[in-house]
């Protein structure tokens, strides 16, 4: 069996779970790789579009299959306008590329504007890419307790 284009077929949620599952087999060990990687999983957009998995995810069959992101491929398409997306969507896959892909990315772009899941996913990638797995992340309530209307 040779490499090729991601493409399952079956329900949405069970290409979902295949997808993650070969990406997190390919990731597996790679601090960096395994970070970017939940990024998208947790983010879920990306591995639902198929002009993106048709096109930047190389699947290796076997008995385990396993997937990887051709990372510079996918930040050229969306920099050139070829992956229509949020803010929150380019956002969140430069990020992944730079983690992962070492892709240079602008923190200041890219971390302004995310939202508190989005964030929170970013804080824990850049802590596992870091050597610190399964850390639980906590961001403070929205308003800050001394603006807090006292009941």
């Amino acid at each position: 069996m040779t490499a090729g284009p991601w493409s399952c077929p079956g329900p949405a949620g069970e290409r979902f779970t295949m997808l993650a599952a070969a990406l997190r087999a390919g990731a597996a060990g790679l601090y960096c790789a395994e970070a970017g990687v939940e990024l998208l999983i947790g983010q879920q957009s990306w591995l639902c579009r198929s002009d993106f998995t048709g096109s930047f995810i190389i699947v290796t069959p076997g008995l385990a299959t396993v997937a990887v992101i051709g990372w510079d491929a996918a930040v050229t398409a969306l920099d050139g306008g070829a992956l229509p997306c949020s803010g929150g969507e380019r956002r969140m896959l430069h990020l992944a590329a730079s983690i992962a892909g070492g892709i240079p990315a602008d923190l200041g772009e890219t971390l302004t504007g995310l939202d508190r899941a989005s964030i929170t996913a970013a804080a824990r990638a850049v802590l596992h890419a870091g050597g610190h797995r399964g850390v639980t992340v906590t961001l403070p309530p929205d308003i800050p307790p001394h603006l807090a209307k006292k009941v």
